[in-house]
């Protein structure tokens, strides 16, 4: 095999670096996040839950976006836009979004368990519990999207 047949077009380079840096932020909110909201889970801290939360609106948000959308930019390039995209391509469809649901709902839990925890108007444990959980789960779903889009499984 020609180890030049391995090498991509220079115009897709852009597109590529963009969407491998959101899913590395995306992947570490989602680890900081999670481990602030376990945290919070077992002491209560409202300082925790705020920085899991605040972590969530001000990045995990914002990098799900970029990730998503330079996801189509770069599909588009490859032409994998089609009708039968690979297999890999496939997975990060199907995690990424519900993955954004799983991300809104936790960032809304957060949220309102920083608000009580602000306020003193009630434990916000269990919210921590619930959104730490589907953070959770999230981290583990795009970890295995990383490793398909890594090693390209047919």
């Amino acid at each position: 095999m020609d180890p030049l047949a391995v090498l991509r077009p220079d115009d897709w380079n852009l597109a590529l670096l963009i969407h491998v840096l959101g899913a590395m932020v995306l992947v570490g909110v989602l680890m900081l996040a999670t481990a602030s909201l376990a945290a919070a889970w077992n002491t209560g801290s409202g300082a925790l839950t705020r920085l899991g939360f605040r972590t969530l609106l001000w990045a995990g948000l914002p990098a799900w976006i970029l990730t998503r959308v330079s996801a189509e930019w770069i599909a588009d390039k490859q032409g994998l836009n089609t009708d039968d995209p690979p297999a890999w391509v496939d997975m990060g469809y199907m995690v990424s979004d519900p993955g954004l649901l799983l991300l809104i709902a936790a960032t809304v839990l957060a949220g309102i368990g920083a608000r009580r925890a602000g306020r003193g108007t009630g434990s916000a444990v269990t919210l921590d519990r619930i959104a730490a959980i589907l953070l959770a789960i999230s981290v583990i779903a795009y970890l295995v999207v990383v490793w398909a889009m890594t090693t390209k499984p047919t």
